[in-house]
């Protein structure tokens, strides 16, 4: 059988999801559609322990251009977009605020991107010069000035082939001030002077607020296009309601397809709009696991799919010239990044460890370092600026400090350091909450050293060895359930003697702790006792980007007195009786 016949056969039987209609088209056109990409630039792929493939789990961009190329063979009229959050999410978008991302978008050839979250992370000022660095078009109808109302960029663009018009509606989230920096969106004074079309008095109100702007923009819209898409960043989490495409699609008219992000789903399903209409509500997942198809047919055919990593290779295209133009371009690009992470941008006057230098046993994970100390002190210090009044508390698990620091140190050193792409989170909890987390942190001292063992700012504690701690845990996740009956805070606990600044703990306050998402929103190394807590800042910033801040700007690039005793502060007594 020939390749090209396997090729045929291969995308036929990609899998098709919901079909509806519009009104019909003078010409086909694809539209090609990425979200989340979080700079997932190149392919990614798992192997087994004799390297062998077993599954294809991104396709970079140059699987992207690619695929594009092949669509053009038989259908010209293609148009490629974003619905957000490309720019954020690896060390190539941190040590380049986001430039380097735009680049490759550049490069790639993409025609029109919304505005996520994330494309808010560096700044305002890096954004406007993001945008006016990319040679494709920001649409969002939300994303307004405050003081005069207006919409900062386009609400839609309309693409134009052979007389069929194809309608791009911008929708941004509402989410993006408390998920990136809310300074950001602030004067110097405080006052917010940019927003998004959410204003009012109550929850209801603002959601009104909401719609009524998006069903403006989708009105004008359908007033000079054929078909109108809505290239939305909003997601289907419940924890984003009242702002998720689900709501909106069901509460406007007009839009015949929405291409959506923000929860890192697939999806590819129909949704009745106000009018019960079916909309195509569509996404990709994240990190290019998936790039999405939506065509439009000569005969009025909404029809959608899922094109994955998998299949650029089944089908061949990692040999076509777009896909070996690409990785040529994106390999230039990380030859600068790469320079890039060896640039100095800090010292240390001591060692940072995360070993015991009289051993050369590994520590961080069983009692206090002066690295965890740091790691510590930035969240509290950096999350700081995110919430607008001081963090009370920061926990960093000792199994996320990988590395250790010493003399310069470059930005390399630092990603090193926290490697895992976690994002920082501000949260507020109960004393009893704090008091849960230290035990279950603290719950192997003495025996054995946990990833879970939690390095500490903000506060001092004490660890009495000698006390088993009574705690109820999922003996299938390993996740924490409840403190045993009868076991309280007291001088019987294993944790003891807990002080936030210079107050005791008290149970029953309300203080706000930095962290990561891992361990705040997703129960990382089993902290559950997280669940469900009011969230203040959520995923501001990736967890090297603030290590790097804390030392660049809060400590001036030198890292001095204050961590030189390589076992810390004092912050963990562990107590042996």
């Amino acid at each position: 059988m020939s390749k090209k016949l396997i090729a045929i056969l291969i995308a036929a039987l990609m899998i098709l999801g919901a079909v509806t209609s519009c009104g019909k088209a003078a010409e086909d056109v694809v539209v090609l559609f990425t979200n989340d990409v979080h700079c997932g630039i190149e392919p990614t792929q798992k192997t087994d322990d004799a390297g062998v493939v077993t599954a294809y789990t991104g396709m970079g961009y140059a699987g992207v251009a690619a695929y594009e190329a092949y669509v053009k063979q038989t259908i010209p009229n293609v148009i490629l977009a974003d619905a957000g959050d490309a720019i954020q999410g690896d060390v190539i978008g941190t040590l380049s605020e986001g430039a380097y991302l735009i680049d490759i978008m550049n490069n790639v050839g993409y025609d029109v991107a919304t505005l996520g979250n994330h494309e808010f992370d560096y700044g305002m000022n890096e954004l406007f010069a993001l945008a006016d660095k990319a040679t494709y078009d920001y649409v969002s109808c939300n994303f307004v000035d405050t003081n005069s109302g207006k919409s900062v960029y386009d609400a839609f663009k309309v693409f134009e082939f052979g007389g069929t018009k194809v309608a791009f509606v911008g929708v941004s989230t509402p989410e993006s001030i408390t998920k990136s920096t809310p300074t950001f969106f602030q004067d110097g004074n405080g006052n917010y002077i940019y927003g998004f079309s959410n204003k009012g008095e109550n929850i209801t109100d603002a959601s009104n607020a909401f719609i009524s702007a998006i069903q403006t923009s989708v009105d004008a819209a359908t007033k000079k296009a054929d078909v109108v898409i809505v290239l939305g960043h909003l997601g289907v989490d419940e924890s984003s309601s009242p702002w998720t495409s689900k709501e909106l699609i069901a509460k406007i008219s007009g839009a015949d397809v929405f291409i959506d992000g923000h929860s890192h789903s697939v999806l590819n399903e129909s949704v009745k709009d106000k009018d019960g209409k079916d909309v195509l509500l569509l996404q990709t997942g994240t990190k290019l696991a998936n790039l999405g198809e939506l065509t439009i047919s000569k005969d009025g055919k909404l029809s959608a799919k899922m094109v994955s990593a998998k299949d650029i290779v089944d089908l061949g295209l990692t040999s076509n010239e777009a896909y070996t133009a690409t990785t040529t371009f994106v390999d230039g690009i990380k030859t600068q990044y790469e320079a890039l992470v060896n640039t100095v941008v800090g010292k240390t006057n001591a060692p940072l460890v995360i070993k015991d230098p009289a051993t050369g046993n590994r520590i961080v994970r069983s009692q206090e370092t002066n690295l965890g100390d740091l790691c510590t002190d930035a969240y509290r210090t950096v999350m700081s600026d995110s919430i607008g009044k001081p963090v009370d508390v920061a926990f960093v698990n000792g199994g996320g400090i990988r590395a250790e620091l010493d003399g310069d140190i470059t930005y390399g050193d630092i990603i090193s350091v926290h490697p895992y792409g976690n994002v920082a989170c501000v949260i507020e909890v109960t004393g009893q909450q704090l008091w849960e987390a230290l035990e279950w942190g603290s719950r192997f001292v003495g025996e054995a050293e946990n990833g879970g063992f939690l390095q500490v700012s903000g506060l001092t504690y004490e660890i009495h060895t000698n006390v088993t701690p009574a705690i109820e845990f999922n003996a299938e996740t390993s996740m924490f359930v409840k403190i045993g009956e009868g076991y309280t805070y007291s001088d019987a606990s294993r944790v003891q003697n807990v002080v936030v600044g210079t107050t005791p703990l008290d149970l029953n306050a309300t203080y706000t702790l930095a962290s990561h998402n891992y361990m705040l929103k997703s129960a990382g190394d089993g902290y559950a006792m997280f669940a469900g807590c009011n969230i203040l800042a959520d995923e501001v910033m990736i967890d090297n980007q603030v290590l790097i801040n804390y030392i660049v700007d809060d400590l001036a690039g030198t890292i001095g007195e204050p961590y030189a005793n390589p076992y810390g502060e004092g912050r963990i007594k562990i107590v042996g009786e």
